[in-house]
């Protein structure tokens, strides 16, 4: 017996279009791999180092793609990525680790996007199982939406402890 994974992501949508994406990106069995927050501050680890260097490096990577606000927490990353209309590139840039098409992943999408950052984190750690299958996703409809998600992650270290991705709340 096969058992197919229902999809998250919204039905004939082309996240490769141009627009501002808001992505939650878990680590696995929500682990605290990427260091503590103290006093409602984010303190890096080396792993979390190497998820903020990898995470910063998405534009050298992926061109038409532009970083928002994004925060590395103890055991997920926030983000909004912003794709711009995507222009052709000579053939001899490089590509990030991750391959062009896994399971049908388009080009420059968001899906490529969030598998390259992962394969490259997953990499330089050095370790197998740092991710949780997927991501989360929203569209960024509007600038109210956007203000009240930047806001979000902005003050996401300041609200670990009532945070639902924090095993260890109170």
């Amino acid at each position: 017996m096969k058992f197919y994974r229902h999809s998250i992501r919204l039905k004939d949508y082309d996240y490769s279009q141009p627009g501002a994406y808001f992505v939650t990106i878990a680590a696995f069995q929500h682990e605290n791999l990427f260091g503590e927050i103290m006093n409602g501050e984010m303190r890096l680890n080396e792993y979390g180092n190497i998820a903020e260097e990898c995470w910063r490096a998405i534009p050298e990577h992926f061109p038409n793609m532009e970083l928002g606000v994004y925060v590395i927490m103890p055991n997920h990353v926030h983000g909004i990525i912003v794709i711009h209309e995507y222009k052709s590139l000579p053939s001899v840039r490089a590509r990030h680790a991750s391959p062009l098409r896994p399971n049908g992943v388009k080009p420059n999408s968001l899906g490529a996007v969030v598998g390259s950052f992962k394969s490259a984190v997953t990499h330089n750690i050095g370790q197998t199982n740092i991710w949780q299958r997927n991501y989360y996703e929203h569209v960024i409809r509007n600038e109210k939406e956007w203000d009240r998600i930047h806001r979000y992650i902005e003050s996401n270290p300041m609200n670990w402890e009532i945070d639902e991705e924090n095993l260890l709340r109170t």
